[in-house]
């Protein structure tokens, strides 16, 4: 019993102290810099079935203008918004025509809700579904600067402009590695709109929703326009190279880059003596692959010698794949050693499924952090929690003393109870 409560009570002081140090974590200070504005286009659907009255007893169309309505009110002012249109003005039966018809309802730009709410009151459903052509013609509307940039797609259907095949449309889009997310959402939508909905927001890093109410549609697309205020690290666009030699040379960042399956990609970093090399990737199947797939990180010398290597395998169940590495370069006693080049190396095991187009390539994230290293090859930082592990030694001497004390206190009560 007394060994019991002197375990519990060191367990106790233990999780309180590490929970105190935890909760007063050391301040960091974060680089403020002037980012460009951002901005956001939705592009609506006003096909001919957006005529259909299932959403809460009033047509498609009135449930997207309401929700327009109440998202242009409470777009942030630092957002600049724009409406682009597909199936709006053509109510014929020509194909060729029909697929051509997207055009911009309201430039994208400083909002003026009057306007804008005017434009929106006009809409009458109408004609076809040209979806890709729609996010070509988006992704145009917001070329340009370095803010955010969002598309938010809100169709009832599948594009009925094949073969520009929408999710094809938006892998070139991302593909071009200009940060720009498509997010999806899908009016009542039935089994092949889902999937294609699904297919484009993937493509591109955003999210599908599934609406089948006025107010769901209101707050989701609000939510995704007040998301596009909020601060952002744009990864920097960085195309690799087939071997070290040539390779692009990176300092610290988020990069994005197009890997076909298969391939390997190379990049470059300088490491100086003292330093800490600290690399991660992710890449992401945007397709269908076939299961058991793995990424490979390592870094190399410039003369091929391995220093180490992060590797992960996956068996379909995830849409991303990520690894890490660590290197610590040693402190030389030369002040003027020059910095070494690592060669860093990304090679993935992922195989398409048949049918499954192989380009554009499949995305990839990778994270360069180069700090100051371990003082010496004996300090403890090159474990991972730097001086913390002073404090956790301390912390658990501590618990373990007042573990004793409590436990001898405990038996001396009894006793003095059992006397008395």
């Amino acid at each position: 019993m007394i060994r019991r409560q002197r375990l519990a009570a060191g367990v106790c002081a233990l999780l309180a102290a590490l929970t105190a140090g935890l909760a007063f974590p050391a301040g960091a200070a974060a680089d403020e810099t002037e980012q460009a504005a951002p901005k956001v286009e939705l592009v609506l659907d006003v096909s001919g079935s957006m005529r259909t009255r299932d959403i809460d007893g009033g047509t498609r169309m009135a449930a997207a203008k309401q929700a327009f309505n109440e998202v242009l009110d409470a777009t942030p002012e630092e957002v600049e918004l724009g409406i682009r249109t597909l199936g709006a003005n053509y109510p014929g039966n020509d194909r060729k025509t029909g697929c051509k018809d997207t055009a911009q309802l309201y430039p994208v730009g400083p909002l003026d809700r009057t306007d804008a709410k005017t434009a929106v009151a006009t809409l009458a459903p109408t004609g076809w579904t040209p979806i890709g052509p729609a996010l070509l013609k988006a992704a145009g509307d917001l070329d340009g600067g370095d803010g955010t940039r969002r598309i938010v797609l809100i169709s009832d259907g599948e594009d009925t402009c094949q073969p520009l095949d929408p999710c094809e449309v938006a892998r070139e889009i991302a593909a071009k590695g200009i940060g720009l997310t498509i997010d999806t959402l899908g009016l009542v939508p039935d089994a092949k709109t889902r999937d294609q909905l699904s297919c484009i927001a993937d493509a591109t890093g955003g999210t599908y929703t599934s609406v089948r109410h006025k107010e769901e549609l209101s707050d989701r697309v609000g939510q995704l326009v007040d998301r596009a205020a909020d601060p952002v690290v744009t990864p920097v666009v960085a195309e690799g190279a087939a071997e070290c030699a040539k390779a692009p040379a990176l300092k610290s960042g988020l990069y994005t880059d197009r890997e076909e399956f298969g391939q390997q990609r190379w990049y470059k970093v300088d490491v100086n003596p003292g330093q800490e090399l600290r690399a991660s990737v992710s890449v992401a199947d945007d397709r269908a692959v076939d299961p058991d797939y793995g990424v490979l990180l390592r870094a190399v010398t410039l003369h091929g010698r391995e220093i180490v290597r992060g590797e992960a395998a996956g068996n379909g169940r995830t849409d991303a794949i990520s690894t890490g590495l660590r290197y610590p370069r040693p402190e030389s006693d030369d002040d003027e050693a020059a910095a070494e080049t690592v060669c860093l190396q990304v090679t993935n095991s992922f195989s398409a499924a048949p049918g499954v187009k192989t380009s554009p390539g499949l995305p990839l994230e990778l994270t360069v952090d180069v700090v100051d290293g371990p003082s010496h090859a004996a300090d403890v930082a090159a474990f991972g929690l730097g001086r913390g592990w002073w404090l956790l030694g301390a912390l658990v001497l501590a618990g373990f003393v007042a573990g004793l004390l409590w436990g001898w206190l405990s038996r001396w009560r009894v006793a003095v109870w059992r006397t008395n």
